[in-house]
C-alpha cells in the first residue's frame, strides 16, 4: 500500500495513550503501517497514511482508537488506484 494516501492533515484518526495497553491488534489489520508498538504502547508512526477504514478501531479490545469511518477516504483512495491502474485521468469525488 505504500505510495498510496489519503488527503493530507485531515485525517479523523484518534489514539488516547492512556487507554492503550499495547496488545499490538492496530499494528496487526492496519495494511497502512501507521501504527508502531513499542513499549507497550502503540503510537501512530503516520497518520496521513490512515484511509480512515476503521479497522484498527473495530479490533482495539480497550477503545483507545477512534476514526470516523465513511467521509469519503476509502472511496478517493479507490478512484486513485483505479486511475493509476487504468491510466484514466479525471476528477476523484468524496462523499
Amino acid at each position: 500500500m505504500q505510495g498510496f494516501r489519503y488527503i493530507e492533515g485531515v485525517v479523523t484518526l484518534q489514539l488516547t495513550d492512556k487507554l492503550c495497553v499495547g496488545c499490538g491488534m492496530c499494528e496487526i489489520v492496519c495494511p497502512h503501517t501507521v501504527f508502531a508498538v513499542s513499549g507497550g504502547k502503540a503510537a501512530l508512526l503516520d497518520p496521513d497514511g490512515c484511509m480512515e477504514c476503521g479497522a484498527c478501531a473495530n479490533n482495539c479490545p480497550t477503545g483507545a482508537l477512534a476514526v470516523n469511518p465513511g467521509v469519503g477516504c476509502a472511496s478517493y483512495i479507490i478512484q486513485k488506484w483505479w486511475m493509476k491502474i487504468t491510466g484514466k485521468t479525471g476528477e476523484i469525488k468524496c462523499c
